[in-house]
């Protein structure tokens, strides 16, 4: 099984090659790109392609085009998210949001870029057969569509200003933050040869793993501060959109965490000492909160 840091800077690089240089025509964009995509987070869904990879039996390089892919898709729609038709944001990851360093126009293309690139990225892997490069398209595609992340974010913004229910809200966050999560796992899965049974409990991980992160981001955003985050703090509470937080309360929320974190780690069970790895990477996203 690859270390952590020594699969971060496989990815590191393999990211840096995948994105075009600034020798063009279409520079600014470029330039827009490679703010957003190599600059920092956590690589948690590139992290899960390459460590269900490995926990169907590939190594963690065969993943590498599908971990770089769903980081592309997670940058455009951070690009997205900020802009001030959406949470209006000036602040990711502590630094100017990238419609504040590049403007709105440029900021909106480079995300239309990177999400292309995602798909390109994803359909070139040429060290994986058609089927799974097949596979993982649809599957990318149907996670990020209408009726998953860009689904999320319709709910999202409908609720802007109007309390929800959990039923409302677990639905939300299920689409906007799990279905990325979801699309990591399987297609690391399919990366490594997994079996139907590795792709169930792919998923059966990845909507608990999902529910646990997006708990501790409300929590977080709650109790935290713009230098621990990287990004404004309590922009949640300013723009009154119903979370975990406001719905649930600070305890239950937490107990929440932990209950969602252990059903991700069970979810690892069927792959052995393979899922290691994945049991410990839930555990450290549950414990951000200390």
């Amino acid at each position: 099984m690859t270390e952590q840091k020594e699969m971060l800077a496989m990815l590191d690089e393999a990211l840096e090659q995948a994105l075009p240089k600034t020798q063009c025509r279409e520079a600014r964009v470029v330039e827009a790109m490679r703010y957003a995509l190599l600059g920092g987070g956590k690589r948690v869904r590139a992290q899960l392609a390459m460590r269900f990879c490995e926990a169907c039996g590939g190594a963690a390089a065969d993943a590498l085009p599908f971990a770089c892919a769903v980081e592309m898709i997670q940058a455009y729609s951070l690009i997205h998210d900020d802009l001030p038709c959406m949470d209006d944001d000036d602040l990711r990851r502590g630094k100017p949001s990238c419609h504040k360093v590049f403007g709105e126009a440029t900021a909106l293309l480079a995300g239309d870029a990177l999400q292309s690139l995602a798909f390109e990225t994803v359909a070139g892997a040429e060290n994986l057969s058609a089927g799974a490069r097949l596979a993982a398209v649809t599957e990318l595609a149907r996670c990020i569509g209408m009726h998953g992340m860009v689904g999320g974010q319709t709910i999202d913004m409908e609720y802007e200003n109007t309390p929800c229910g959990e039923d409302v809200l677990c639905d939300l966050q299920g689409k906007k933050t799990g279905a990325l999560m979801q699309a990591s796992c399987v297609l690391g899965c399919l990366a490594g040869g997994g079996s139907r049974a590795a792709l169930e409990a792919a998923a059966r991980y990845a909507g608990a793993l999902g529910r646990a992160f997006q708990i501790v981001d409300d929590l977080l955003d709650a109790t935290a501060t713009t230098e621990q985050l990287g990004k404004p703090a309590g922009s949640d509470a300013r723009q009154q959109k119903s979370t975990f937080v406001s719905v649930l309360g600070v305890e239950t929320a937490m107990e929440r965490v932990r209950v969602f974190t252990n059903e991700a780690i069970s979810a690892t069970i069927p792959f052995g000492e393979k899922g290691r790895p994945l049991a410990e990477l839930a555990q450290a996203l549950a414990v951000r909160l200390q």
